[in-house]
């Protein structure tokens, strides 16, 4: 194994193309290579969502989903982050060593919190210091993100570093970014030059993991595009066409200049229509059985049930370490 990774995805709403893309699917694959920790971060959830029952669902489906694409919770740890309290009470002891000037730095909050800032809940600002603990709690190395993603790790490498320093002790490595290929960042269908999202209102943007083949073939047929002839990958100037073209080379395993070279004479109407029959393809069987799982949640329980043990029992140890460190035991 080259190293442990540490990577979560939030049961905000359920899950999309662009989750696949960008997480999921890589996730799969690093299972051959690394020990992996995978975690649905329900407490980072709860920044926006304030639904109980909502919560819930979607936690069990986000579970599915990650099962559903090829995660195998036998070899890879898959839990939810408030099963295992470890988490928050490292979190506490390193917000007290992580100066206010670096959580000011985060581009992130001041995005998410928008105009309304002064009723921003405080853990939306503090989040990075929560996410730092996700990621040293169990050591990890590797941290799978996306380029937007980038600084938090930074912040989790200072974060290390700074309690090292403080407590004279090397208890936490500073993890690496591994940043994920362009390829991986799908925009909405709406509008390429914003991400695809599970928060945007509206659902004509993003195509969701348990969409059948009607809905998958009216999304992409009613994505957003331009009266340019041909398709070509032009980010500037083309996003739309570009974002479509670069989801098409993703579910292909090819690159985008093969991508462009076979449809640089083919119609909108056309690519599109092959588009739909692809991402309907690589998606079907994923969500047949997304379907099949979330038909049993007492099993999709269990698994998680096993995760969270598997995890504390590495965490525990960990927290441990670090209470020791600051004189709590």
């Amino acid at each position: 194994m080259k190293g442990r990774i540490f990577s979560g995805i939030q049961p905000t709403h359920g899950i999309h193309l662009g989750n696949y893309l960008g997480a999921l699917r890589n996730w799969v694959r690093l299972q051959d290579g690394y020990e992996c920790v995978f975690c649905i971060v329900d407490l980072h959830a709860l920044t926006l969502l304030r639904d109980a029952g909502a919560m819930r669902r979607n936690v069990r489906e986000v579970a599915a989903a990650i099962i559903a694409s090829g995660v195998d919770p036998e070899r890879s740890t898959l839990f939810v982050q408030s099963h295992a309290p470890e988490h928050a009470q490292l979190a506490w002891v390193l917000q007290c060593v992580t100066p206010l000037g670096w959580l000011n730095r985060m581009t992130q909050f001041k995005e998410k919190a928008g105009k309304n800032r002064e009723n921003a809940p405080a853990g939306l600002y503090t989040y990075p210091v929560l996410q730092a603990a996700d990621i040293l709690l169990y050591k990890a190395t590797h941290v799978p993100v996306g380029e937007d993603q980038k600084q938090h790790i930074e912040l989790a490498r200072d974060i290390a570093g700074a309690f090292n320093r403080r407590f004279d002790t090397d208890l936490f490595p500073l993890p690496e970014p591994m940043i994920q290929a362009e390829a991986a960042r799908v925009m909405s269908l709406r509008d390429g030059t914003r991400k695809m999202s599970k928060s945007d209102p509206s659902d004509m943007t993003r195509i969701n993991l348990v969409d059948d083949r009607e809905t998958i073939a009216q999304k992409i047929r009613k994505a957003k595009s331009d009266s340019v002839m041909g398709v070509s990958y032009d980010p500037a100037s083309r996003p739309e066409a570009s974002n479509l073209l670069q989801i098409y080379a993703a579910l292909a395993d090819m690159g985008q200049g093969e991508a462009v070279a076979r449809f640089k004479d083919a119609s909108f109407a056309d690519f599109k229509a092959d588009l739909a029959d692809l991402t309907a393809a690589r998606l079907g069987p994923i969500t047949e059985r997304m379907r099949a799982l979330m038909a049993e949640p007492e099993r999709i329980d269990a698994v998680l049930a096993d995760g969270a043990e598997r995890a504390r029992a590495s965490a525990a140890p960990v927290l441990a370490e670090a209470y020791e460190a600051v004189g709590f035991r």
